[in-house]
């Protein structure tokens, strides 16, 4: 009853309420703040009632990032606690934070110097004290322009040098290299234990140097250190500190003498031609060649990572003198560590003084004065045998940087690289994969200047047994620049390759690439063992080889190639060579060169085509692109066939320029794509298909859309397949690809209905102009009455009108619009990959059982392909259509030399059973993407230009056929019940 007569109040005070009336209340207004960083933190330390919390509400802090609005707040926070704080640990990680919130971006830390000065100068923590100027070192290096401040933070560095805490000194010295000058002295009261005597001035680099004899190690480090710092900020150090330089070399401790090797290095390199004398001697020496000698000592070291410094800073010192480079590869020291005189020498000597020997007395001739040879240490001593040494290291670092040095240094000597072959060479017999491999580039690096003997060919070839692929083929790219000085060498070469081919067929590309080069370089010596390799007679017939035998073809292929170079050798062919060769230059056209052969017409036909090929048709093939080019550039005077004519013969005439001229085919490919996309949107902005009604002419609207589509895909080609591009060139390409996307628009507002996706497709187009003038600015003179010139014209008006007035302007706007003359940058390269294996020939299925995996070897070669790692993709098409793209590990790219790189690697295969063997496509792709653009790095604000488009296209908005596809047979067969 009660409730019931709750229920009636309620309604009736309900209805007497809906009857007043309503009174606007007023709104009440709402501002959203962050919440303060420093007020939180004050509370968390007010709440530590010991140093352990408020060690841990620091520590929580430190993981949360903040903003740089809030950094001074905070700063002052944490001063006021130090100031209060009596645990050392506290104040230590309070002096730590500061450090951390001065690096805030956008914060400027000259606000807290004085604090941080001032709480320095109070501390007794030494450990506090070094954090604190570690906090200062990293002021000052976010204030290098402010010169107060700079001079400060010298003042109390150099007031705090003589603290008895090793961690002081080395931030002391830490803060002088990073931001003491040579140039300028120090003021009078900044010098540690100045006095009110009358003193010079003293400068950075002394006071520095004063403590290379300091009794903690690890401040000798910190001053070498800072030494090399002010050498790297570009100020010259003074020859004077070389001597205690070397003195450090010697060093009980790893990390000084580690430094000691780098400044010595750094001398050597700014006073070379500076003379120093010799210790125990009176002798004098230039200063590279001392420094050599000293850093050769080096690598004899007890710490093998002064080893590897002192190795890998050897090949650097290319000024050092014939005479001692070639001292590191002999182990024979002189007698007594000192030089012998010469016989001449001697006998003067004894001329002058008037004593002979009269041979009564057992070496009465011997030197009088007696030498300590502990106090001696001549140039000869350090420098003999230090490369000897460093390949025989235990530690194969050491080894890998000597064997680089040498390389180096063999480089710019020829004398040096000959001795230094055999040294090289025994190197590929270590036990080490790296060290082997390393030594083989070297050795290819150098190849220019050697000629290989039989039996340090023999060790070269005995590598060819090992089981690395990546060893094996680095030793077929050196045989490819390596002379031979016999035909015993080449035959030598050739049985080690066929056996070589025939243990791993898999090296047979790289075999026969090995053997064309072997053949150019020496037709000399192939030529009187060409009745050996083919196996003619004289007088007898002999049988015909087997061409699908690969050592056959690679004989043929290195004697073809000797043939090239040697006019005589063709009389040695019998019948089949002839018929051989081909059939070999037609099918292995890279491998087998043009060959002037007596009485074979057809073939001499094809020699004689190309046989005036030289510097001359180079220049002549340029001067026929450019002058197409110009020809196409008045295309605005020509009708629409007249002007469709043009271009598709222009573009003909392109394709077969770069088939015929290998060193212009990325240029002239670059040109007939680029000219094909202005022939395909020329026949999509044909008269007759925007004079009619939208119903009447729908296959011309397929028409339409088609070439669209197919020019952004051009476009893409052009700004991803193409290497070499100038800024022009890529804006080029934009506005071709802005035309296409307003041709798409177009057709969409002329097919579709609805105007809220027209809507969205105008403002991501207009989008998408404005970006074109945020990164084009610099080239926009260059686009005179060009299609995107005329839209940043009317761009207040594109912007205010309704989308199907801005489709109308679009209209108008594409068919005015010029054609825009192309003009080529010096070179440009087009993206090719070639795969090798599967060849895609073999009629026998690969058979695995349905449902599990089978591995796939794919090995392909890739020219100027930027960055494959991330870009290069495999993909597998199925017959049934499904599409697999495999992504290959880094570690699968090899790179073999400049702008080529091998990609080596397995894609795992899958599918149901079949009933028969069908084919699969593997093909190699180019995936593109906006952040992999050329002006990637100059696009503050892409991702508002593509906010629209789904998230996948802002990674990868497509990919680019890299290769041709390879077919091969699979059959997956049912599994066994």
């Amino acid at each position: 009853m009660a409730a019931h007569l709750k229920k009636r109040v309620y309604e009736e005070f309900s209805k007497v309420v809906q009857q007043q009336p309503h009174e606007e209340v007023p709104a009440k207004k709402l501002r959203l703040t962050k919440p303060s960083k420093s007020a939180a933190l004050h509370i968390d330390l007010c709440k530590a009632t010991n140093p352990t919390d408020a060690l841990q509400y620091l520590l929580s802090f430190a993981r949360k990032p903040v903003e740089a609005e809030s950094v001074e707040g905070v700063v002052r926070i944490l001063l006021e606690h130090y100031y209060k704080e009596v645990d050392n640990s506290v104040r230590l990680k309070i002096a730590s934070l500061l450090g951390l919130l001065s690096k805030t971006p956008g914060f400027s830390p000259d606000c807290i110097v004085d604090d941080v000065i001032s709480t320095l100068n109070n501390d007794k923590s030494k450990q506090v004290l070094a954090q604190l100027l570690d906090t200062l070192l990293v002021i000052g290096t976010h204030l290098p322009e402010n010169t107060t401040v700079t001079q400060r933070l010298i003042d109390v560095a150099c007031k705090h040098l003589n603290c008895t805490f090793f961690g002081v000194r080395n931030k002391c010295l830490q803060l002088l290299g990073c931001l003491g000058t040579v140039d300028k002295p120090l003021s009078k009261e900044s010098e540690p234990g100045a006095s009110s005597t009358a003193t010079p001035p003293r400068d950075v680099l002394s006071l520095i140097s004063d403590y290379f004899s300091d009794q903690d190690p690890r401040v000798r480090t910190a001053a070498i250190k800072a030494t090399l710092q002010l050498h790297e900020r570009g100020m010259k150090l003074q020859q004077t500190i070389y001597n205690q330089a070397c003195k450090l070399l010697s060093d009980d401790y790893e990390q000084v003498r580690s430094a000691a090797v780098q400044m010595v290095w750094v001398l050597s390199q700014l006073y070379p031609e500076s003379i120093v004398p010799i210790p125990s001697s009176n002798e004098e020496i230039r200063l590279i060649d001392d420094s050599f000698g000293k850093i050769c000592h080096m690598v004899s070291d007890g710490s093998w990572v002064v080893r590897v410094q002192a190795a890998k800073l050897l090949g650097s010192m290319q000024q050092v003198s014939p005479h001692f480079l070639e001292q590191t590869l002999d182990k024979k020291l002189m007698s007594d560590l000192r030089r012998k005189r010469t016989a001449h020498e001697r006998a003067k000597e004894l001329y002058t003084s008037g004593e002979f020997s009269s041979g009564r007395r057992w070496a009465d001739d011997a030197p009088k004065e007696k030498v300590d040879t502990s106090g001696v240490n001549l140039i000869d001593s350090g420098a003999c045998g230090a490369f000897v040494h460093g390949l025989e290291d235990e530690m194969y670092e050491v080894r890998t940087a000597s064997v680089e040095a040498l390389c180096t240094l063999a480089q710019s000597s020829p004398s040096f690289a000959e001795k230094c072959l055999d040294f090289l060479v025994d190197m590929f017999n270590d036990e080490i994969e790296e060290v082997r491999l390393q030594s083989i580039h070297a050795l290819r690096q150098i190849s220019i200047n050697i000629t290989l003997r039989e039996d340090q060919l023999d060790t070269v070839l005995a590598v060819l047994e090992d089981s690395s692929r990546d060893i094996r083929e680095a030793l077929h790219e050196l045989l490819c620049y390596t002379n031979v000085s016999t035909k015993e060498c080449i035959q030598l070469a050739l049985l080690e390759l066929l056996k070589n081919l025939t243990k791993y067929p898999t090296d047979r590309n790289s075999v026969w690439k090995c053997l064309k080069f072997l053949g150019a370089r020496h037709p000399t010596l192939v030529l009187p063992i060409v009745p050996e390799l083919l196996s003619t007679h004289p007088y007898f017939d002999t049988p015909e080889p087997d061409m699908d035998d690969p050592a056959y073809i690679a004989v043929l292929v290195l004697v073809f190639n000797a043939a090239k170079s040697c006019p005589t050798m063709p009389a040695l062919f019998s019948d089949h060579t002839f018929r051989h060769y081909a059939y070999l230059r037609d099918s292995l056209s890279h491998l087998v060169p043009q060959l002037r052969l007596p009485g074979r017409k057809q073939v001499a036909g094809l020699g004689s085509e190309t046989s005036g090929l030289g510097s001359s048709s180079l220049e002549s093939a340029q001067h026929f692109l450019q002058e197409s080019l110009a020809r196409v550039s008045t295309l605005q005077n020509l009708d629409s066939p007249g002007a469709q004519e043009l271009l598709h013969f222009t573009i003909r005439d392109l394709q077969r320029l770069g088939e015929l001229q290998t060193e212009l085919a990325g240029s002239a490919d670059f040109c007939a794509t680029y000219l094909h996309c202005q022939l395909l949107l020329m026949k999509a902005l044909q008269e007759k298909l925007w004079n009619m009604a939208v119903p009447l002419c729908l296959k011309q609207n397929a028409m339409a859309s088609t070439a669209a589509q197919q020019i952004l895909e051009e476009t893409y080609k052009l700004e991803f397949l193409y290497g070499g591009l100038e800024v022009r060139q890529v804006a080029t390409i934009h506005n071709v690809r802005l035309q296409a996307k307003a041709l798409q628009l177009i057709l969409t507002a002329r097919t579709k209905r609805g105007v809220e996706t027209l809507l969205v497709l105008c403002e991501k187009f207009l989008q998408e102009v404005e970006a074109f003038q945020r990164l084009f600015v610099t080239e926009l003179p260059h686009f005179q009455d060009s299609f995107v010139e005329k839209l940043l014209e009317l761009m207040p008006r594109l912007v205010a009108c309704k989308p199907l007035d801005l489709v109308k302007i679009l209209q108008t706007t594409l068919r005015q619009s010029r054609f825009i003359h192309l003009k080529l940058p010096e070179q440009i390269h087009r993206a090719l990959a070639t795969i090798i294996e599967p060849t895609g020939e073999s009629d026998n299925p690969l058979r695995f059982t349905s449902g599990l995996v089978v591995a796939l070897d794919i090995d392909a070669t890739l020219e100027h392909v930027q960055e494959p790692q991330s870009t290069v993709k495999v993909q597998v098409l199925y017959p049934d259509g499904q599409s697999h793209i495999i992504h290959p590990k880094p570690g699968d790219f090899r790179t073999p030399g400049p702008g080529r790189v091998r990609l080596i690697t397995q894609v795992y295969l899958s599918h149901s059973a079949w009933t028969e063997p069908c084919q699969i496509e593997v093909r190699l792709l180019l995936a593109y993407s906006s952040s992999s653009s050329k002006l990637a790095a100059s696009k503050p604000a892409w991702s508002e230009s593509t906010e629209g488009l789904p998230t996948s296209e802002n990674l990868i908005e497509g990919t680019i056929n890299l290769s041709k596809p390879v077919k091969v047979f699979i059959m997956p067969k049912p599994a066994r019940r």
